[in-house]
């Protein structure tokens, strides 16, 4: 699990975390998953800030955040990470509940590269959370850490 590029889960519902969690276990994701339960506590987590200055180095092979969590929302997340030129190569998906177009088109003008509203249904959000686990942790492709710098 080492060699496996982290997934960072930005989060602050509980039953949310839990049912991604299972969905991912349910296709034996073998990638670490974390969890920041909040805006500021990702963007800590991403910049090696406070409680996360000396984390294991490395970025996530994708980001999966929710719009409405506390301190910092998730579109101020977004427009920080993609104005970072070390953080805005690392893919970033909103998984929402929110469907409001103005909500979608902020997020991609501010460089999502994805956009996920959470479903309703039980079968069908955990069926969303496997093909997004699969595409971005196992299909894509991401440079090393080394060459992600702008060249």
């Amino acid at each position: 699990m080492d060699n496996l590029p982290r997934i960072l889960l930005a989060e602050d519902n509980p039953e949310d975390i839990e049912l991604i969690l299972a969905a991912f276990r349910e296709i034996n994701l073998a990638n670490e998953i974390f969890i920041t339960r909040n805006g500021e506590e990702l963007l800590d987590y991403l910049c090696y800030r406070g409680q996360f200055t000396n984390r294991q180095k490395g970025y996530p092979a994708v980001i999966l955040m929710d719009i409405k969590m506390p301190k910092i929302d998730g579109l101020e997340a977004l427009k920080i990470i993609k104005s970072d030129p070390d953080l805005k190569i690392i893919p970033v998906v909103i998984l929402t509940s929110s469907s409001m177009e103005s909500d979608l088109i902020r997020s991609y003008h501010l460089g999502v590269n994805a956009y996920v509203v959470k479903p309703v249904n039980f079968d069908r959000f955990v069926l969303a959370i496997k093909e997004i686990g699969l595409f971005w942790a196992i299909l894509n492709q991401i440079p090393s850490d080394q060459n992600r710098k702008k060249s």
